[in-house]
């Protein structure tokens, strides 16, 4: 007997909370009105003797899932423009370009509009086939059909890959799911990227939303289905979806976005986020400009300059973008699928043909072990896991693409995708995530990626057992940390939270993580698109009524657990 309670055990049940499939359909609708604000600050560098800005005016837009009403359009400036152009370019964008000649003082330009946006997510009907004939397409749509520099549909990786996920298929709709379960499962979220182009992003398989958008319009492309790349902004206002045990809350960040738009002959362009929406995006995307790839979607948010011989600098830039919801009207349900990828994807009903695309996996399994046999252990290798790539020290209101000019004395900076995405965790909610130890380790500390905006307090990092999916007894608690010791820096840095003095020996398993507080402390923490690292259910947070974390985020904490490990 004592020999079985010293053995080793091998539980692939322990997985069991959550499935590996995580395709859901989605149901039901959103409507709001939205008061939508974006000021830019630029001041000028000396010597400038142009400064130009550019904007794209959001179109209406219908779609037989996402719907956008624009009105109320106003362009304000502080300083009056020297002169001011509108055109719309070959993609049908309304481009409006301002210029000032010698300006010396700071300039606040202002955009301010009303959108009416709905969302309509009951069942599609396509009858589209697979693949599509050149006699359905028009010339403006073909030209979605074309490789660039940054979509390279014609390259030899990425047409096999498309040939081999679209084998055999008979519909559009299943070649576009089958490239999109791919993608989720593929890609991992990283910003900033080293490079934004499909061919990186498909043999790295990381990158942001432009990486995502690239690959996922490179893939379509190769095997002749239409893809055009969106740019617009998507805003930070969350919401749920209720599921069959508990409430999913969907949540972007506040800032600029890349997304995609799919051509079916008998539904029109369909929005996509490769990220994780499939047929539709949420009513928190505010559409603006389209193109064949993001080199092109460039209009919105250019800023160029002209300065005199051997003047130096650059313009200082500030971007801020706010928004209100006077009316928001939410009621969405999903039900989980027996097929689909391992990460989430959302898609409404379609009656269309299509085989179920299953991904093989097998089930993992976890070495548990007793406390006995953690004591008799040597632990003497370092471990470092969890979800660590996050753009630290970043001060997001001052990002944008580096300067570039082509010789002589004109130069440009263009919009940046760099977006805080961030969850304010001092509040009345606690927020736990989820890590899953392959290996024994003698914990030594936990990090969360952290900005203190002020308050007073202290703060500490809980360690619980996982029960169910869900968080269970304590297992440990760090050392307090006195709010003042955090930096005031601008951006996101580690905060680590000592647990060495716990001498605390962990099995492998899954345990979570969640912030404590007392006083008032003012603290967001970092948080990247997606499950990079954990389980689909791995992100949930309590109200002060909630006693069973029955609320789940799509999004995973940016963390790092640091300790011993055996060799």
């Amino acid at each position: 007997m004592r020999k079985l309670l010293l053995l080793i055990t091998i539980l692939s049940l322990f997985f069991a909370p959550y499935s590996y499939s995580e395709n859901y359909l989605i149901n039901g609708g959103q409507e709001s009105r939205i008061k939508y604000r974006m000021m830019q600050r630029i001041e000028p560098a000396p010597g400038t003797k142009i400064l130009l800005l550019s904007f794209v005016v959001p179109a209406t837009f219908h779609s037989p899932t996402y719907n956008q009403e624009i009105s109320n359009f106003v362009m304000d400036f502080s300083l009056p423009p020297s002169k001011r152009q509108e055109e719309v370019d070959k993609r049908g964008n309304k481009v409006i370009k301002v210029f000032w000649n010698n300006p010396t003082t700071a300039i606040q330009a202002t955009v301010s509009l009303l959108a009416s946006n709905r969302v309509i997510l009951q069942s599609l009907s396509t009858q589209a086939s697979f693949p599509l004939s050149a006699e359905q397409l028009s010339e403006g749509v073909k030209v979605y059909l074309s490789a660039t520099k940054q979509v390279q549909a014609d390259h030899p990786q990425i047409r096999a890959k498309a040939q081999e996920l679209t084998q055999s298929v008979k519909t559009e709709f299943d070649a576009v799911q089958r490239i999109l379960s791919w993608i989720v499962d593929h890609m991992r979220y990283v910003t900033p990227p080293k490079q934004y182009d499909a061919l990186y992003s498909f043999q790295s398989g990381k990158g942001n939303c432009q990486n995502y958008s690239h690959l996922a319009a490179a893939l379509m492309r190769a095997v002749g289905i239409p893809v055009r790349i969106v740019n617009g902004v998507t805003l930070k206002k969350p919401y749920q979806v209720v599921m069959e045990s508990g409430n999913l809350t969907l949540q972007m960040g506040q800032g600029r976005h890349s997304w995609i738009e799919v051509y079916f002959p008998d539904l029109g362009w369909v929005p996509v986020d490769p990220q994780q929406t499939e047929l539709f995006v949420s009513n928190r995307f505010i559409r603006i400009e389209v193109g064949v790839d993001n080199n092109e979607t460039i209009k919105d948010g250019l800023i160029r300059w002209a300065q005199s011989s051997g003047a130096k600098g650059k313009p200082q830039f500030e971007e801020i973008i706010e928004a209100d919801f006077p009316v928001d009207k939410v009621n969405l349900s999903i039900k989980r699928q027996n097929y689909g990828p391992r990460k989430l994807l959302l898609c409404p009903e379609v009656k269309a043909v299509f085989k179920p695309y299953v991904v093989p996996v097998k089930p993992p399994t976890l070495v548990l072990m007793n406390e006995t046999k953690l004591k008799k252990l040597k632990y003497s290798q370092p471990y470092v896991f969890g979800n660590l790539d996050f753009p630290e020290g970043v001060n997001f209101l001052f990002t944008r693409e580096p300067v570039t000019g082509e010789g002589g004395n004109e130069f440009e900076m263009r919009k940046n995708f760099l977006v805080e995405t961030a969850e304010y965790v001092t509040g009345t909610a606690q927020y736990a995530q989820i890590f899953v130890l392959e290996k024994p380790l003698k914990l030594q500390k936990i990090g969360l990626a952290l900005h203190k905006f002020g308050g007073s307090g202290v703060l500490w990092v809980e360690l619980m057992k996982d029960e169910n999916g869900i968080p269970g007894a304590l297992v440990a608690t760090s050392d307090m940390l006195p709010l003042e010791t955090l930096s005031s820096k601008p951006g996101y840095f580690w905060v680590d939270f000592d647990f060495s003095k716990e001498r605390t020996l962990l099995s492998p398993g899954r345990y979570w993580i969640a912030l404590g507080f007392t006083g008032g402390p003012i603290v967001n923490w970092f948080y990247t698109y997606g499950k990079p690292v954990g389980p689909a259910d791995g992100t949930r947070y309590k109200t002060i009524l909630d006693t069973t974390w029955s609320n789940s985020l799509a999004f995973e904490f940016n963390y790092r657990v640091q300790g011993l490990t055996t060799k």
